[in-house]
């Protein structure tokens, strides 16, 4: 069983099951790009978000006007492609005219950032495997849910607005490939999963993303799912926008790329305890 947010069931398993290192390995390449960005003078470029838009209403929640020079929302189906989005994100990362501090708004996504190449840009990004753990508010509350029920499909507000999820995933194929393949593509996808969880960083959007959350719930039930909402918070979000102002202060949960550099897999893992 693996965990994931909509729409990423085509990555592999999580990074908490890769091979644990240790302590003094993991700290190395953090040490040094954030050595090489103090060095290149990146404080003083400025703040670009490049991010998926599940987190186009976090930016506008929690970002003072000014903070940020201009933003650019990739769409949230690409994280059903990985090499896709990992093009996007490229492609959108080259196009920018000015050397800028660039605030990836992704997790590793399914390997979907690995190899993404800075250029003339530092990049921010969260160190965490996919959203979720930004939603939930930290590293740590995503892998007690994680140990608690490893088999998880997440849903949030953007992944019910886009309708990435089972049931939607199931209708589409319905009308492309008639019932009986579909509820075998389906099966295929998902048989392994034990939880359905909406996640938010607030009760105002449990409670307004609740019915369609239940709709999908409902229809997960067919591989034995069970229903639960999780309230997060805004912590991780915060901090990420803090480290963007003040890179110098990022601590273990971001990784930060010096220009010329590039994000890796082995960036993001984490020593298990």
């Amino acid at each position: 069983p693996i965990s994931a947010a909509g729409g990423a069931h085509e990555g592999s398993l999580t990074l908490i099951q890769e091979a644990q290192i240790s302590r003094e390995t993991n700290s190395v390449p953090q040490m040094l790009e954030l050595f090489f960005l103090m060095t290149d003078d990146s404080t003083k470029r400025p703040i670009v978000v490049l991010a998926c838009k599940v987190f186009q209403d976090m930016f506008e929640r929690f970002v003072k006007p000014g903070t940020i020079r201009k933003y650019i929302y990739l769409d949230y189906g690409l994280h059903n492609y990985p090499r896709k989005l990992n093009q996007a994100v490229q492609d959108a990362l080259d196009a920018l005219p000015q050397p800028s501090l660039v605030v990836l708004g992704y997790g590793l996504c399914g390997n979907g950032l690995n190899g993404i190449r800075a250029g003339k840009h530092t990049l921010l990004i969260a160190r965490a495997d996919d959203c979720i753990a930004i939603f939930l508010g930290s590293y740590e509350r995503y892998l007690g849910e994680f140990k608690s029920e490893s088999g998880t499909y997440y849903l949030t507000k953007g992944w019910l607005e886009s309708g990435s999820n089972p049931l939607q995933e199931y209708n589409g194929y319905v009308q492309k490939y008639g019932s009986r393949k579909a509820d075998w593509v389906i099966d295929s996808l998902y048989h392994n999963y034990k939880r359905v969880a909406l996640v938010a960083h607030s009760q105002e959007d449990l409670d307004t993303y609740r019915a369609r959350a239940q709709e999908v719930a409902k229809f997960c039930e067919r591989w034995g799912m069970h229903y639960q909402e999780l309230l997060g918070s805004s912590e991780f979000f915060e901090h990420l926008i803090h480290a963007a102002s003040f890179p110098e202060q990022a601590d273990e949960n971001f990784i930060l790329v010096s220009p010329g550099g590039e994000l890796r897999q082995d960036q993001f893992m984490r020593l298990v305890p």
